[in-house]
């Protein structure tokens, strides 16, 4: 394994997700339940990610989705910030793509490295190798939702900017759209946890994009509460009009 933490990150998050597409390819030949297949997904790779964590950075604390909130992470000086399958509910919909693996380190109340692994994409995306934003289109802009709870703010930034919604399903998934320039503004309210967004987030400045809570304040995590419910991702040239339309 790297000593590198952005190669280690990367290399976790591709290792979870070639696992995950191993496992899935598997349910569709066997006809396998869609709640299993999830279920064996989250803890699988779970248990992939925190076997090499501990192996690799054995004095790192880890919070994971899937894992028992050890509160000595609170006195830690790094924690890495799991999402071992995020978009559970995609994951269980083959063949769709929306859905990912986020890995993050948190050190000294800063997130200095992540990944997020869009497996059935191929893709990852990496604070080690920060990707570069795409040119700004012309057109309209484009508001990256949630395809199953649109939260009534996106509409109103979308409406505010003359936007187009696109409907996508889990968050890593639709940061990594801002990213890819498939979308210009992700929005969310209501419901979020620190490992929804932590590696999305980590890649996303990266990259050159605006990250804050709704009302432009910092996104802070490895916090006691780890409930995060709201999240702006933009483009730089699109944040303060967005941040402006939450407001209203």
């Amino acid at each position: 394994m790297p000593n590198d933490d952005h190669a280690l990150a990367a290399q976790l998050a591709d290792l979870a997700g070639e696992l995950l597409l191993d496992l899935r390819v598997r349910a569709v030949a066997e006809s396998w339940d869609p709640t299993d297949l999830k279920d064996a997904g989250d803890r699988r790779a779970h248990e992939l990610i925190v076997a090499r964590l501990a192996q690799e950075r054995p004095d790192d604390a880890v919070l994971s989705e899937e894992g028992k909130d050890d509160r000595s992470r609170l006195d830690a000086e790094r924690v890495w910030i799991v999402d071992p399958l995020d978009g559970t509910r995609e994951y269980g919909e083959p063949p769709r793509e929306d859905w990912a693996v986020h890995v993050a380190l948190w050190e000294r109340g800063e997130l200095v490295a992540g990944a997020v692994a869009q497996a059935a994409l191929e893709q990852t995306f990496s604070t080690g190798a920060p990707p570069v934003l795409p040119a700004a289109r012309a057109g309209a802009p484009r508001v990256v939702v949630s395809r199953t709870r649109p939260p009534e703010v996106a509409h109103r930034v979308a409406e505010a900017l003359g936007a187009d919604l696109v409907p996508l399903g889990s968050a890593g998934a639709k940061v990594m759209a801002v990213v890819r320039g498939v979308a210009d503004v992700y929005v969310h309210a209501g419901g979020q946890y620190e490992w929804d967004s932590a590696a999305p987030v980590a890649v996303a400045r990266a990259a050159g994009l605006h990250t804050s809570r709704l009302d432009g304040s910092p996104l802070r995590y490895n916090q006691p509460d780890v409930y995060l419910p709201d999240l702006v991702v933009a483009r730089p040239e699109l944040a303060a009009r967005v941040l402006a339309a939450v407001a209203t």
